[in-house]
C-alpha cells in the first residue's frame, strides 16, 4: 500500500504545476503581462492607492520617451527674423539665429523624413500655398498658449512639438467626432455604443464617444451624489457611463488606475482625493480650450482626407500627450532648451488666458507616499472642491 502523505504531496505538486501551466497558457494566449509587477503606494496605507506596473512595460515606455538631442542655443543679438525673412507672422522678435534654430528643431520633432518641404515650398519659404504651414504656425501659438496660460496643468514642464508628434508629421493619438457604429439598430443603448467595444475605452462596451461631450463640449462629468438619498441627483445610469467612459480613457492614457486620482472609498471627496485630480481637473479644460480655439478653428484648413467622417477637424485628447505615460516624457522639460516657445510674444497673442468653466474653492488632499521611479507623486497641492 503506498504512503497517504507521499502520494498526497505529490498530487498536490501535481495541482501546482497543472495550475501555473495553465495561469501562463492564459497569459500567453490573452496577451497579458506575467509577474513580477512593480508596485508604488500613491497614498495611506491601507486606502489602497497603489499603482501596478510591470518591469516589461515600463522599458518599452521609458524607450518611447527617449527625447532627442537639442541644438545648442543660438544668440538672440543680430537681425531678427521678421526683418530678414518675408511673412514671418510668429517669432517675430527672435533673431535669426534664434528662429533658425527652432525650425530644424520642429524639423527634427514632427517630420524628420519629410524636412523643410513638408510645411514649406523651398522655392519661395514665405508662400502659404501649403496647409501644413498654416497649420504649423497655429500649433505653435497653441504651444505658447499651453506654456504661457495653462501652467495650472503643465506646471513649469511645459510642452513642445515634441511631447505630441515624437518624431510624427501627425500625432499618433488624435480623435474626430464619431458618427457612431455603421451597425447601430436606432435603438437608443446601441447608439451610445453599448455592444460596441472600442479599443480607444481597452475594448469596453461603454459609449464610444466621451470625447465629444468632455472634451470638446463642456458637458457635466460628475454624476455621484453627495449624499445617501438623491437629494435632487437626477442623473441617470447612461450618463454615468459616459463618465465611466472618459475614466477609463484616462486611465489608459497615462498609465493608471482609478487610485491615481481619487481614493476609491470616496470617489466624490476631494479631501481624500491626490494632488493629481486637481491637476486632471485643469487638464480637462486645457484639453477644450486647445480643440475650440485652436483645432476645430483650422477645419476650412485641413483637406478632406484629413478630416473625420462629420468633416471635423483632427483633435486633441489625454493619450496625445501623454502616450500612456502618468507625465509626458517622464516629465523631463524640453521647454528649458527652446524658451521661445515659453509663452506669447505680445504682439501676437491672440487667444485670452482661459478662465476655468467652474472657480475653484481650496481643499485639503492626503499626502502622497513617495517613492522613486516608476511614479514620482505629484508635489502640487489641491486647491479645488469643485467636482470634476
Amino acid at each position: 500500500m503506498s504512503d497517504p502523505i507521499k502520494s498526497g504531496i505529490l498530487y498536490g505538486t501535481a495541482l501546482v504545476g497543472i495550475a501555473a501551466g495553465t495561469l501562463f497558457g492564459v497569459t500567453t494566449l490573452l496577451g497579458m503581462n506575467r509577474p513580477p509587477i512593480v508596485s508604488v503606494q500613491r497614498g495611506f496605507r491601507g486606502t489602497g492607492m497603489d499603482q501596478l506596473y510591470t518591469p516589461a512595460t515600463l522599458a518599452a515606455l521609458q524607450v518611447q520617451a527617449r527625447v532627442p538631442r537639442s541644438l545648442p542655443p543660438a544668440s538672440p543679438a543680430g537681425v531678427k527674423a521678421a526683418v530678414a525673412y518675408k511673412n514671418v507672422q510668429v517669432l517675430r522678435n527672435l533673431s535669426v539665429g534664434q528662429f533658425t534654430r527652432l525650425m530644424v528643431s520642429i524639423t527634427t520633432w514632427v517630420a524628420p523624413k519629410q524636412g523643410c518641404s513638408y510645411c514649406h515650398n523651398v522655392a519661395n519659404m514665405a508662400w502659404d500655398g501649403l496647409y501644413t504651414k498654416v497649420v504649423a504656425r497655429r500649433m505653435i501659438q497653441m504651444t505658447q498658449n499651453i506654456n504661457g496660460n495653462w501652467q495650472s496643468h503643465v506646471q513649469n514642464v511645459g510642452v513642445t512639438c515634441y511631447t505630441c508628434h515624437g518624431g510624427n508629421p501627425v500625432p499618433k493619438n488624435i480623435w474626430f467626432n464619431n458618427p457612431g457604429p455603421e451597425s447601430a439598430t436606432g435603438i437608443a443603448e446601441t447608439q451610445t455604443g453599448m455592444a460596441h467595444p472600442t479599443a480607444v475605452l481597452n475594448e469596453s462596451s461603454l459609449p464610444y464617444d466621451p470625447f465629444t461631450p468632455f472634451l470638446e463640449h463642456a458637458v457635466s462629468i460628475r454624476e455621484q451624489g453627495t449624499t445617501a438619498l438623491p437629494s435632487g441627483n437626477t442623473a441617470s445610469i447612461k450618463e454615468t457611463e459616459w463618465t465611466y467612459a472618459l475614466m477609463i480613457h484616462f486611465s489608459q492614457s497615462l498609465g493608471v488606475n482609478c487610485t491615481y486620482c481619487h481614493n476609491t472609498r470616496a470617489f466624490g471627496d476631494w479631501s481624500q482625493s491626490s494632488p493629481a485630480r486637481v491637476n486632471a481637473w485643469y487638464g480637462i479644460r486645457m484639453v477644450r480650450d486647445i480643440n475650440n480655439a485652436y483645432l476645430d478653428s483650422l477645419q476650412g484648413v485641413f483637406p478632406v482626407y484629413r478630416k473625420g467622417q462629420l468633416g471635423d477637424s483632427p483633435k486633441v485628447n489625454c493619450a496625445t500627450c501623454h502616450q500612456g505615460i502618468y507625465k509626458p516624457l517622464y516629465g523631463v522639460s524640453m521647454l528649458k532648451t527652446f524658451p521661445e516657445l515659453a509663452k506669447p510674444y505680445v504682439e501676437e497673442a491672440k487667444v485670452e488666458a482661459p478662465v476655468p468653466a467652474v472657480t475653484p474653492v481650496p481643499g485639503v488632499a492626503p499626502s502622497p507616499t513617495e517613492k522613486p521611479l516608476p511614479v514620482v507623486p505629484d508635489n502640487t497641492t489641491p486647491h479645488d472642491s469643485t467636482p470634476h
